[in-house]
């Protein structure tokens, strides 16, 4: 279990020169969860040493060339929960495509198969042993000052996500699953493209 030791705000990108090394945990705020309608207000980057770098997105500021490099370097590997949203979001108002990506709930799904339960809180409480607060999920994120509860809340949604990829690759080769969850990693970009255009809720491969 991680422990948070500092986290930085920054308005509108990621400063000059920052190195992340070659994998960080990447989750999103947004005002709701159709990002047709619902703006992205912030992006959460955690290179799994305890700090954490929250980009601020003030309202149609999607410039952010720094933050857009960094994401769209296929070198770097990008852990996220729920990787179908975030990277919905972050292609819908950032023009991204997020490459190397690893989603702990996809994980989750092929290794802990004796469970429905597979959000963030409940990995963080079986695999790690922590309680998370989860009262900020549902706040304001598009607030000019973002509240020191929201910042962090934001921080520990990414702080142990490089920790929960470690548990649960061990599940996954245990259970000779490992290959079946990387195909699927590499297809969310796929999905998260049908959901833009108009699939969202339509399952292709039905008869």
């Amino acid at each position: 279990m991680a422990v948070l030791k500092s986290v930085e705000l920054y308005k509108g990108d990621l400063p000059d020169g920052l190195d992340l090394g070659g994998c960080i945990a990447i989750d999103t705020e947004a005002m709701g969860l159709n990002p047709q309608r619902d703006r992205l207000c912030l992006v959460q980057i955690s290179p799994g040493d305890g700090t954490c770098h929250l980009v601020q997105l003030p309202r149609g500021d999607y410039d952010a060339p720094n933050l857009k490099a960094l994401l769209s370097d296929a070198s770097v590997g990008k852990i996220f929960h729920y990787a179908r949203f975030d990277l919905m979001v972050i292609r819908r108002f950032l023009g991204v495509v997020c490459e190397s990506v690893y989603c702990t709930k996809i994980a989750s799904k092929l290794a802990r198969t004796y469970t429905d339960q597979h959000g963030l809180k409940t990995l963080c409480r079986e695999l790690l042993g922590m309680e998370m607060d989860k009262e900020q999920q549902c706040s304001d994120w598009g607030v000019d000052t973002l509240s020191p509860e929201q910042i962090h809340y934001a921080a520990h949604d990414v702080l142990n996500l490089h920790e929960l990829r470690k548990k649960l690759d061990g599940m996954l080769a245990r259970e000779g699953r490992a290959g079946l969850a990387e195909a699927c990693f590499k297809f969310v970009s796929s999905r998260v493209e049908l959901d833009l255009n108009g699939w969202m809720e339509t399952d292709i491969f039905a008869h």
